[in-house]
Formats: C-alpha cells, structure tokens, sequence
C-alpha cells in the first residue's frame, strides 16, 4: 500500500509541475504579447503627438513672420 501511494503521487506532483510550467508558459507569452501590443500603441500615440506639435510649431512660425498689420 504504501509502495503504490508514494508513486500515486509522484505521478501527481510530476504532472502538477508539468501542467505549472505550461501554465507559466503561456503566461508569459500571453504578457510579452500584451506588452508588444501596449509598446506599439504608446509609439504611434507619440509619432501622433509629435507631429501636432511640430505642424503647431510651423503654425506659429508663419503667424510670427507675417507682417503684422496696423490700423493706424
């Protein structure tokens, strides 16, 4: 009896640790894609950002070359 409990849960801590690593496995996938997925989003948000600001900028430069106009 005692022969057969111990292998009994050999067999079940094994596939428990079997079925934990697959689990961290997919996790970890899971995370990595998720990250990529959040890194891409922030990126294009910055590109997004980046170039209102310099088309603001171009803006401000022509407003500041025009000759400006007096009603005097």
């Amino acid at each position: 009896m005692g022969y057969v409990l111990r292998v009994r849960f050999a067999s079940f801590f094994a596939g428990a640790a079997v079925a934990s690593a697959g689990g961290f496995y997919f996790l970890h996938k899971d995370y990595k894609v998720a990250h990529q997925s959040m890194s891409q989003q922030m990126k294009d948000l910055y590109k997004s950002l980046d170039g209102r600001i310099s088309s603001l900028e171009n803006l401000k430069e022509i407003e500041e070359l025009k000759p400006v106009e007096g009603g005097e």
